[in-house]
């Protein structure tokens, strides 16, 4: 018993010796890399609680599920454009030369266990990962979150959108189906309308006429090597600035300018982000196995001289598809070289100019308000209304375009002429956007006059009391002291007026100022009092100043 014993007191000496290093390595390293410190104050990091903020995690697990699924269709993808008669599993094809690629797919779908479910949730992930950027993007756009100091991480997140775009096309494409097939051959003809390099690049491109041999590996090593290496090397830049310059938050009592409230990274704020991912992965397994997407076997093999019915893109190029279809037939010869303008304008110009302007939009927006401080309290959108109206018009036009994608099914599926569509469509992409804009200015500028009612005369109780005139009114009561916050904290920026003083022989940035004015001309002023307003312009006051109640 006492050998036992002192086994026992000898064991526990030599762990705690063990632990007293470890612990003195742990303080060691600490010292020179204080990574202890910097991991609480990482797991500190509030996050706003609120369901819009989850835009950006949908876009993320998604591309885990992305990644996930991904890995595991490469084992038995084969991106070989060798053709040899199909002896597959699929009795309709026996004896249809296919290529190896598509031959696999096949395999995938019908051979391999679990296959067809991981084809399918792999495609429905990447059509909600796009989306999900899509919608986050817009949430930024219409919340003014990509104002000072953000506007660089804006820039990093429309290229993640325009490197996802290119991921989506490149997956699509790497069946070699008749329906991608015939997108590649899209595409190509979008390349060849490009004056002068247009045949170089096409050849570039598919390492000589199309459709060649070497496409499919090459889109096969951008779409598991390239693209996703640059994705996920600029989403841990996207985050590293998502840490460095907090979040943005709602307009609520206590949330200020200055600071951020919310739930702590760990453990309330991880606890609901991995339910939201299970959650998330889970709808995508039910969706590949529940909802038919692709089937590729009902298309058949591609060949150059047939194209798909019905042949549409997925919805992210859907607008591209629609504005080829829209564009009359135009060319024009100059010094020997043939522009192609109904390709040139819709595929090639029409998507430069929609990433150029969300590239320079917050550039574009902080020249017409001038030097401004830092901005982490979300715009309500109504109090906005030149901003929200333009991106309503944008999401307008963008649905004209997505429609008249499939203006050919349209017009079999109510028996129009197919000239007659094509025309109301051109009519619409016009008229749809303009008064797309006016109405979303009106409804803002509305909403801000119910705002001013309301702090005027209170919220409704339901209640309908008898004047001492003898007439009868419905009863209020103040606002809520959330709601009155939430309306009376916002920034409403002033038209610019520079260099317009009398004295002056020639006026200055006439440009700028009239285009400032457009922009922030209209407003409903709100009901406030000398201390609210003071109040109003402490909750707003930038990170470094000195509210004026604090001074």
């Amino acid at each position: 018993m006492e050998v036992e014993q002192a086994v026992a007191v000898s064991e526990e000496r030599r762990a705690s010796r063990r632990a007293g290093r470890g612990t003195r390595l742990v303080r060691a390293l600490d010292q020179r890399l204080p990574v202890s410190a910097a991991g609480r104050e990482f797991l500190r990091k509030a996050f706003p609680d609120h369901w819009s903020f989850l835009l950006g995690e949908l876009a993320l697990y998604s591309l885990l599920v992305l990644v996930l699924t991904g890995v595991w269709l490469t084992f038995f993808f084969r991106p070989d454009m060798t053709e040899r008669p199909y002896t597959g599993p699929y009795l309709p094809l026996h004896g249809t030369m296919t290529t190896e690629a598509y031959a696999s797919v096949l395999r995938i779908s019908f051979d391999v266990r679990a296959g067809l479910l991981m084809r399918q949730t792999h495609h429905w992930a990447a059509l909600v990962f796009i989306g999900a950027i899509g919608v986050h993007l817009l949430r930024i756009f219409f919340t003014g979150a990509f104002r000072r100091p953000r506007e660089v991480n804006w820039t990093v997140g429309v290229t993640l959108f325009l490197l996802s775009l290119l991921e989506g096309f490149c997956g699509y494409s790497l069946p070699d189906d008749l329906l991608s097939g015939t997108g590649l051959r899209t595409a190509q003809g979008i390349v060849l309308s490009i004056p002068v390099v247009g045949t170089y690049l096409s050849f570039f491109v598919f390492g000589g006429q199309f459709p060649g041999h070497a496409i499919i590996p090459r889109l096969y090593v951008a779409h598991i090597l390239l693209v996703p290496g640059l994705l996920l090397a600029l989403l841990g830049v996207h985050l590293t600035y998502v840490v460095v310059h907090k979040h943005t938050q709602w307009a609520r009592p206590g949330h200020t300018n200055r600071n951020v409230i919310g739930k702590p990274l760990f453990p309330q704020y991880t606890a609901k982000s991995v339910g939201l991912f299970f959650v998330l992965a889970g709808v995508l397994t039910l969706m590949g196995g529940l909802l038919q997407i692709n089937p590729i076997w009902a298309f058949g093999p591609y060949r150059a001289d047939q194209v798909s019915v019905d042949s549409q893109p997925d919805w992210y190029v859907g607008y591209l598809e629609g504005a080829l279809r829209l564009m009359p037939g135009w060319e024009t010869d100059f010094a020997g070289h043939t522009v192609i303008w109904d390709v040139l304008l819709p595929g090639v110009l029409l998507p430069a100019l929609f990433f150029v302007v969300l590239y320079g939009y917050p550039f574009f927006e902080r020249w017409l308000t001038g030097p401004s401080p830092e901005h982490h309290l979300c715009d309500r959108p109504r109090n906005q209304p030149t901003r929200t109206a333009l991106g309503a018009a944008g999401v307008a036009a963008y649905g004209v375009l997505l429609m008249a994608g499939g203006q050919d099914v349209l017009a079999y599926r109510f028996d129009l002429p197919m000239d007659y569509v094509t025309r109301w469509f051109r009519t619409l992409l016009f008229v749809v956007p303009f008064l797309t804009y006016h109405a979303v200015k009106r409804a803002c500028l509305g909403l801000q006059a119910a705002d001013r009612a309301r702090l005027l005369d209170g919220a409704a109780t339901g209640e309908v009391r008898r004047t001492a005139g003898g007439g009868y009114e419905e009863a209020h009561t103040l606002l809520p002291r959330a709601e009155a916050y939430r309306i009376l904290v916002r920034e409403v920026p002033r038209p610019r007026a520079e260099g317009t003083e009398v004295w002056r022989w020639f006026h200055r940035h006439r440009l700028r100022n009239a285009l400032s004015r457009w922009y922030f001309g209209r407003s409903v002023e709100m009901p406030a009092t000398p201390w609210e307003r003071r109040r109003v312009a402490a909750v707003r006051a930038a990170p470094g100043e000195v509210p004026e109640e604090e001074s």
